[in-house]
């Protein structure tokens, strides 16, 4: 079993940006993405830079590519600039639709112990179409085939899937690890990572002013995954923390609270599922 670490205050050792995150403090809009300048600047550039991308790539390899090996780095380019693209466009849009109301309430009776096979199906898949060959992905779960619980399942996959592509982004080489398990009425999960990302992850979690944040750090992706997955959390009534893993891994570690489904009194096989997939 893993513990939760204790909670970073994200305090940054900047003072004076200390002074300002202060002064915003008690102001919402400063970390509404809509409002954001900052975010909107840096969606426009980043789409233009993908769009780009695609049709250069495209064009290459139609007027220049005659071995195979050519076409397929030039497919992999272009599927990686699509997939980015998409899922910037589809974060920002789901902060935003959260920022205008309350999201649909989605739960349902799930079996703990496949609960995120298709979740873990879908991350080896993305590592190997973006032919990361050193990356490798750990996936573990510690839940018994008799526990159930009523969960948003929906919501849970949406927040996980943006914290890896959140440490996707900055891990190159390496291992990239996600987990869970179930305990006191609380599913805990975890996405740990040996990349570079901690202090990004850190400002951005912590912010009261993301404009401010995104002037310093100008990640549009990362600032709106880590803006989404926060939302998302706090709506389930849940809590994140934060760690660091290594010199600057980053481990996203998030509770949610949720009722267990009454069962039959029979006896628990109690085990650890791994799996290592590169």
């Amino acid at each position: 079993m893993f513990d939760l670490p204790a909670n970073d205050s994200g305090i940054s050792d900047n003072s004076e940006l200390n002074i300002m995150k202060e002064r915003n403090r008690l102001d919402p809009s400063k970390n509404n993405l809509v409002n954001c300048p900052m975010v909107l600047t840096g969606m426009s550039h980043e789409m233009r830079t993908h769009m780009n991308a695609i049709v250069a790539f495209s064009f290459l390899m139609k007027e220049n590519c005659t071995r195979s090996s050519e076409i397929e780095e030039f497919s992999k380019q272009i599927f990686s600039s699509c997939e980015q693209l998409i899922g910037l466009f589809d974060s920002f849009l789901d902060t935003a639709i959260i920022n205008s109301g309350s999201p649909n309430n989605d739960t349902r009776n799930c079996r703990l112990d496949n609960m995120l096979d298709d979740f873990f199906s879908e991350c080896s898949d993305t590592i190997k179409k973006q032919y990361i060959n050193e990356l490798e992905l750990m996936t573990e779960n510690r839940c018994t085939d008799s526990q159930r619980v009523f969960v948003d399942r929906n919501k849970i996959f949406r927040i996980l899937r943006t914290l890896f592509h959140i440490s996707l982004k900055s891990t190159n080489s390496g291992y990239i690890k996600i987990g869970y398990q179930y305990s006191d009425e609380k599913l805990n999960f975890y996405v740990i990572d040996s990349g570079q990302g901690y202090f990004k992850c850190k400002e951005f979690l912590h912010t009261e002013d993301l404009n401010e944040s995104l002037t310093i750090l100008n990640d549009v992706p990362t600032a709106i995954n880590i803006t989404l997955a926060k939302k998302l959390i706090q709506i389930l009534g849940g809590t994140i923390r934060l760690e660091r893993n290594g010199l600057s891994g980053t481990g996203i570690y998030f509770s949610v609270p949720v009722k267990e489904v009454a069962t039959p009194d029979i006896p628990k096989n109690k085990y650890v599922n791994t799996m290592i997939s590169i």
